[in-house]
C-alpha cells in the first residue's frame, strides 16, 4: 500500500504549495511510511505526490514519483503488478538493452508504457493498482485503476480549474477551497 495524490491546474505560491504538499503527505503517511516524494512542474501546472511502502524493491531506486528512462513519462503508483517480471522479459523482445535502475514493478510499468504505449501496456497488466501518469510530450494526464478497483483513487474538481486526486479523501482536507460536499 502506498499513498498517491496530485493536482492539475495549481497556480498558487510556491511556499503555500510546499505547505500543502507536506500536509497531504503527512495525511497519507500511514499508507507509505518508508519514503516521501513529489514532482512539480510549474510550467505545466502539474504536481504528483507519493508516500511509499517499500515491498518489492527496498532501495531508493524504487522511490516515486518516478521518471521513465526516456524522460517522457512521470508516474505516481499504488499497487502491485503481479506479472511485472514476465513483462520485463517480454520488453526485451522490443528493446534489447534496457538498463533497469531498480527491481520495482513501477519501473517495469513505466518502461512498458514507453516502449509499447499506454493502451497496450494496460491490457497486459495483472495486478491491483491505481496510478497517475503524466505524458510530458503530449501534455496529457492519465488516471488509471485496475479492472476491479481494488486500489482507491478519489477525484476532486475544485473551482478555478483545479483538479486533484488522491488515494484517500482525507488528503483533500489540506487543499484550500475544499468543501466536503459530495456531488451524487
Amino acid at each position: 500500500m502506498c499513498g498517491i495524490a496530485g493536482f492539475i491546474g495549481w497556480e498558487g505560491r510556491h511556499d503555500q504549495l510546499q505547505t500543502i504538499i507536506n500536509k497531504i503527505q503527512a495525511s497519507l503517511h500511514h499508507r507509505g511510511p518508508d519514503a516521501r516524494g513529489s514532482w512539480v512542474s510549474k510550467k505545466d501546472k502539474v504536481i504528483f505526490l507519493h508516500t511509499r511502502l517499500s515491498i518489492m524493491d527496498l532501495s531508493k531506486s524504487g522511490n516515486q514519483p518516478m521518471l521513465s528512462s526516456c524522460e517522457r513519462y512521470i508516474i505516481t503508483f499504488n499497487g502491485e503488478i503481479y506479472n511485472h517480471l514476465k513483462l520485463r522479459e517480454e520488453l526485451r523482445f522490443y528493446k534489447k538493452n534496457i538498463k533497469w535502475k531498480s527491481s520495482s514493478d513501477t519501473e517495469t510499468l513505466l518502461e512498458s508504457i514507453s516502449i509499447l504505449g499506454i493502451d497496450k501496456t494496460i491490457t497486459k497488466l495483472i495486478g491491483m493498482f491505481a496510478f497517475s501518469l503524466y505524458d510530458r510530450k503530449n501534455k496529457k494526464i492519465y488516471l488509471i485503476r485496475d479492472r476491479y478497483g481494488e486500489k482507491p483513487l478519489y477525484l476532486l474538481n475544485l473551482q478555478k480549474g483545479i483538479f486533484a486526486f488522491a488515494s484517500e479523501i482525507s488528503a483533500f482536507k489540506n487543499i484550500p477551497g475544499f468543501s466536503p460536499n459530495l456531488d451524487l
